[in-house]
């Protein structure tokens, strides 16, 4: 059991005690290795929402997987969201068991997929967390994810990709998920895709932003420059925002680098900008987003907004379309 003793105002209510439950393990016809999950839950409360957070790749062994990105899921679930996160296929965890599997080493197809097997399995899930049984709201459904999450939670949100393999344009989308969180993740292909690892990963820049119509929350740091992948600057990270229609919202974030302050885990080696209240701001404001998104007419995002994004000491600024 955990709990956060973040401060808090009234937008978000004080934070309560979270329980925090794994593996949850799903069998998945065809999938390699069994979907593993951690859930993590407010230890009082119902009606929650749900978010599903997509983990990035990363050096470590550990982070890129359910056991990751504490500082935010911790967060989240002390304020009342359900938070689920998956392992998916380009853990480093499995490397072992997955180096020559269908899909490898992207795995693109299959992390999508396992987002909308969570879903169809909420029931399961209820079910195997102690305590949790009729406690999750399955109409709220929100989704976030960094890094090469914040690309799996794009095509999750609408956007098409060009399969390399057949050359045709495919959708994921799950209408069951109403809004999203990218967290610098990649931006566009073409020309600019002009990095070292471009070559390595050509799928990311194969992803068509015109269609991701789902409401999003955009977040880029204004000093992750990544030029493994392209010389287009941090300007890359806002291509979600940039390029698809409305409603869409872009947080930057002054002086952040790709770990947005250090989210993938508490105190990781790897985090080069490494700040703790970065952090909670982000934490405070993408909850804000959901809420308010979850529930029209909530005031949390506008008064988060005030607190974090305006004066001397804003962590950030907003822009919507």
């Amino acid at each position: 059991m955990n709990t956060s003793t973040a401060t808090t105002t009234d937008a978000l209510g004080a934070p309560v005690p979270v329980v925090s439950y794994s593996p949850v393990v799903l069998s998945v016809p065809g999938r390699p290795v069994d979907l593993q999950v951690r859930v993590s839950v407010p230890a009082t409360g119902t009606g929650l929402p749900v978010i599903l957070l997509s983990h990035g790749h990363g050096p470590s062994n550990n982070l890129s997987s359910l056991n990751g990105y504490a500082p935010l899921a911790d967060f989240w679930a002390a304020h009342g969201f359900a938070v689920i996160q998956p392992t998916h296929l380009t853990s480093r965890t499995l490397s072992h068991l997955v180096a020559d599997a269908p899909g490898a080493p992207d795995f693109w197809r299959s992390r999508a997929e396992d987002m909308t097997h969570v879903l169809d399995r909420l029931d399961v899930l209820e079910r195997t967390v102690p305590q949790l049984a009729g406690r999750i709201d399955p109409a709220k459904v929100a989704l976030a994810g960094h890094s090469l999450g914040g690309f799996t939670a794009a095509l999750l949100l609408g956007a098409g990709l060009d399969d390399p393999d057949t050359g045709k344009v495919v959708h994921l989308a799950d209408p069951r998920i109403k809004a999203g969180v990218l967290l610098a993740a990649p931006g566009r292909g073409g020309e600019v895709l002009n990095g070292p690892m471009a070559e390595q990963w050509p799928i990311i820049g194969a992803v068509d932003f015109s269609t991701m119509t789902t409401p999003a929350l955009v977040v880029a740091g204004d000093k992750d420059d990544s030029r493994h992948f392209t010389d287009m600057g941090p300007d890359w990270h806002a291509d979600p925002y940039t390029l698809a229609p409305g409603p869409k919202t872009l947080l930057t974030l002054f002086d952040a680098e790709h770990g947005l302050g250090g989210i993938a885990g508490y105190d990781a080696a790897e985090t080069t900008d490494e700040n703790p209240a970065r952090v909670a701001a982000l934490a405070r404001l993408a909850a804000a987003y959901l809420r308010t998104r979850l529930h029209p007419g909530d005031s949390a995002w506008r008064t988060e907004c005030e607190a974090l994004t305006t004066g001397p000491d804003a962590v950030g600024r907003v822009e919507s379309k």
